[in-house]
Order: structure tokens, then C-alpha cells, then sequence
């Protein structure tokens, strides 16, 4: 049998997922942090603050944030858990650009320092990091295995992964409600919003071919991490994943 392509922003057979990915972020930049408001109607913000939560209990002094975007979690980390060092990284210019802004704006430039890179390949020494996480992020990687063996690299000894991504209510009536709007008035606000239709389509159908809950804890015990666990928020339709190396 044959191996299904990955699911994609735009249909373009010539470019590859991540270029793609980046092409879209790009291009949905300006628009992201208040879409994610509203499509979200603010929960976005609270799943943060609650995964930051959690990360705190481990002090890590050192962070890596995978897929930074526009910096929120990275901030929210900085406000809560107070560590030495947080480099942001993202494959998209625009994302970071902004990001960039907000972080002079708060002051948090001696702590958060933002960089371009590819999720997939990083370019930092192994075993360097206390804590690497991501938001939103894993999802559009190109080959996941890939990625998320390149953030157990960087991890220390001890060291935890916190993942935050949209998973699928499994229960009636939210898993209805969640597939309709997903599917059917996300990406039309987004075209409307952003002038991106297919960056909210891509949205969900993403999520439906992400492996989430038992099946992402399942990835991470084959790439070596151990003591994972998850928390479902939202009644399923967002979970933190936390790990060891």
C-alpha cells in the first residue's frame, strides 16, 4: 500500500509541505494573534497559561520554543516560569517579525531571544535545552517522527517536552459541534479575516490526521521519551502532552 501524502496547506504539488507551511504563516502573519481570538473566542490564551502551568513545576532555566509563532507561549513562559533562557524558533519571517515587536514592547529581550529555523533540522548542540516546547506546532510538521527526534536531541538528560496541540472531542454533542465548525465556518471567518481560505481548511483537516491522546504518547515512547502523560482541555478539543528523556 502506498504512503498517503501529507496533508497540505494549498494544493501544490511542486512544493513541499514545509514550504507550504511557510508560505502560509507568511502569509496569515498579520492577521494570526486576532484570529486565534476570535476563531477561539480567547481559549487559545487560557490553554497557554495552563500548559505554562505545568511546565512551571520543572524550573527549567533553559527553553526551547519549537514553532514559536508570535511569541506567545514563549512569553507567557517568561512571565510564569522566570528561566534564564528562552529561544523562540520559527520557519516563517513574518511570524517572528512580530513576535520580535512584542517582545520589545514587554522588555523580555535579554530573556527571549527569537530565531529562523527549521523544526526538523535544529542547529543547536544536543543535550542543551531543560525544557523544549511547542504550540500548535508539531502538527504541521513534515515528517513528525523527524521533528520530534530532533527536540529529544536538544533536550537534556531529565529534561521535559510539553506539547500543546488541538485534539478531537471524541463525545456527543462536541464532537459534532467541533466538525462543523471546523470544517464549515472557521475557514470561512479566515477568508474573510485573513483572505486565506485554505489556511483555515488546512486547519482541520490537519487535526483530523494528527494522532492525538493515546496515539501521540504512543510516538513519543518509540523515540525514547518516557513518564509521558496528557491532559485534555476543553473536553477534547485541545491537549497537553508531557514527556522525559
Amino acid at each position: 500500500m502506498s504512503e498517503k501524502a501529507p496533508v497540505t496547506p494549498y494544493d501544490d504539488a511542486d512544493v513541499s509541505k514545509k514550504g507550504q507551511v511557510t508560505r502560509m504563516f507568511d502569509k496569515i502573519a498579520p492577521y494570526y494573534d486576532n484570529l486565534n481570538r476570535v476563531l477561539s473566542l480567547g481559549i487559545d490564551v487560557l490553554w497557554r497559561k495552563k500548559a505554562i502551568s505545568l511546565l512551571k513545576k520543572e524550573s527549567p532555566k533553559t527553553i526551547l520554543d519549537i514553532a514559536t509563532g508570535t511569541a506567545d507561549l514563549a512569553i507567557e513562559a517568561a512571565r510564569v516560569i522566570r528561566p534564564d533562557k528562552i529561544i523562540g524558533m520559527d520557519i516563517s519571517p513574518n511570524m517572528l517579525k512580530i513576535g520580535e515587536e512584542k517582545i520589545i514592547k514587554r522588555g523580555l529581550s535579554d530573556v527571549i531571544k527569537l530565531e529562523l529555523g527549521d523544526s526538523e533540522n535544529l542547529s543547536y548542540d544536543t543535550n542543551s535545552f531543560d525544557a523544549v516546547m511547542a504550540a500548535f506546532g508539531v502538527r504541521n510538521f513534515e515528517n513528525l517522527e523527524k521533528g520530534l527526534s530532533e527536540m529529544y536531541r536538544v533536550l537534556r538528560p531529565g529534561g521535559t517536552i510539553m506539547v500543546l496541540e488541538f485534539s478531537k472531542p471524541r463525545h456527543f454533542p462536541l464532537k459534532q459541534l467541533f466538525n462543523v465548525y471546523f470544517k464549515y465556518i472557521l475557514p470561512v471567518i479566515g477568508k474573510v479575516r485573513s483572505k486565506d481560505e485554505k489556511a483555515y481548511k488546512y486547519l482541520y483537516e490537519s487535526v483530523q490526521v494528527f494522532p492525538d491522546y493515546e496515539d501521540f504518547i504512543g510516538i513519543l515512547h518509540k523515540l525514547g521519551f518516557t513518564q509521558s502523560n496528557y491532559k485534555v482541555l476543553s473536553a477534547g478539543i485541545c491537549t497537553i502532552y508531557l514527556a522525559r528523556k
